[in-house]
């Protein structure tokens, strides 16, 4: 990409791909919800951010050099991924309260959704300017 056009986007890019594999692992939590033992997961989304920010993360899998490499677990884009801790212990030893879950979900969409509203308002100011609008 062109040195401009990462500055158009901005930290935008990296919080897309952070909610997106944010959504796979709530998703994740609410399919497990009637599971017994499992145990909610979850990012800390903003020093996930400042972390992909920082350090330019584009938010992939490591890169593999050997086929001997593997990927380390516990992390999603350089965010360590941390257990939920219930308000209300189960007895079957699942953390996944679902009205948590589905805020968190819904929470996560919204954002989501302002991220890419952002990054659709730049890009269509860059494709007026193109056209001399």
């Amino acid at each position: 990409m062109p040195a401009g056009f990462d500055n158009l986007l901005g930290v935008h890019e990296q919080a897309l791909n952070l909610q997106a594999q944010r959504t796979r692992l709530l998703g994740g939590n609410l399919a497990n919800a009637d599971t017994p033992g499992y145990k909610a997961r979850d990012i800390d989304f903003k020093a996930a951010l400042a972390n992909a920010a920082e350090n330019n993360f584009a938010g992939g899998p490591l890169r593999l050099t050997r086929v001997a490499h593997i990927q380390p677990e516990g992390y999603l884009a350089g965010a360590e991924i941390m257990y939920r801790i219930p308000m209300q212990s189960s007895l079957d030893g699942n953390s996944v309260e679902t009205q948590v879950e589905m805020a968190k979900f819904t929470e996560n969409a919204m954002r989501y959704l302002t991220s890419l509203r952002i990054i659709n308002g730049r890009l269509n100011k860059l494709i007026s300017a193109y056209r001399g609008e």
